[in-house]
């Protein structure tokens, strides 16, 4: 499989009628539209090539799931009031888009010098991330919309499978309800998990539908985080990043493990 056969391949899953499909070669960017709204998605070939090899049709599949979903919402009016039982906090990074296609804001707040928070309407197998102009629109006051995020991610499962590597423990949750990186913000459960930490702590997001806790026990433990999350990285449909952070007097701090059991604070 290479971009070219993928390519392909999505044009034929994927085509209706109103739709147009633009190759951006430069970009490797693959854009699926609606030709009368110009609304639309941008998929990124690389990594679904890269996905392809170990997961075959089922990365493919996946793709054309989540765009036929996205194009549906977008032809949909979507109401925030009264729907703020739904409205969550989602992890992206840095270099994620910070306005819509059409050039609205979305709605944002700083984390890491790696991540952004982004905050979403939650529409069962997708979700629509808030911008400033449907804000306004509904009259809403952001810094409510926030406080009511939080809240929601709080309740949130926080149930971990865990794994031991080389003397170092490994807690990954991942429920796949699209917030699993969303955790991060739950500062009581980092809290938490810090108070049964014995080594250092340390946590990745490597994409939305992971969160990775470690408790690095010796200097092996960040070799195998690293391979963890650039693994995680790699395979997921929405990758944030390859960094991995110390968690430590409530603050993240990202890391840059060099291999060979170094580690530097960025």
């Amino acid at each position: 499989m290479n971009e070219s056969k993928l390519r392909k391949e999505l044009e034929s899953r994927l085509q209706k009628s109103g739709r147009v499909f633009i190759y951006n070669r430069e970009k490797e960017n693959f854009r699926i539209e609606n030709e009368e709204t110009g609304k639309g998605i941008d998929v990124s070939l690389p990594g679904i090539v890269a996905k392809w090899h170990t997961q075959k049709e089922k990365a493919i599949d996946e793709v054309v799931y989540y765009v036929e979903e996205a194009l549906q919402v977008m032809g949909k009016e979507q109401q925030v009031a009264g729907s703020e039982k739904k409205i969550y906090p989602v992890i992206r990074s840095t270099s994620f888009p910070t306005e819509s296609d059409e050039g609205i804001k979305f709605m944002t707040d700083d984390h890491t010098a790696e991540t952004r928070i982004y905050y979403a309407l939650d529409l069962g197998n997708t979700y629509r991330l808030l911008d400033e102009r449907l804000i306004e629109k509904e009259g809403l006051d952001p810094q409510e919309i926030r406080e009511m995020a939080r809240f929601n991610v709080r309740s949130l499962s926080t149930n971990m499978k865990k794994d031991t590597v080389a003397g170092n423990v490994f807690y990954f949750l991942n429920t796949n309800d699209g917030y699993d990186g969303s955790r991060i913000l739950n500062e009581k459960f980092l809290q938490e998990q810090a108070a049964v930490i014995e080594g250092d702590m340390a946590v990745a997001v490597p994409h939305q539908d992971v969160l990775i806790i470690a408790d690095i026990r010796n200097e092996t433990g960040y070799d195998v985080l690293q391979q963890m999350t650039m693994s995680f990285f790699a395979s997921g449909n929405v990758p944030i990043t390859a960094l991995s952070f110390i968690y430590e007097d409530g603050k993240l701090d990202p890391i840059f493990i060099m291999g060979k059991n170094r580690r530097v604070d960025q």
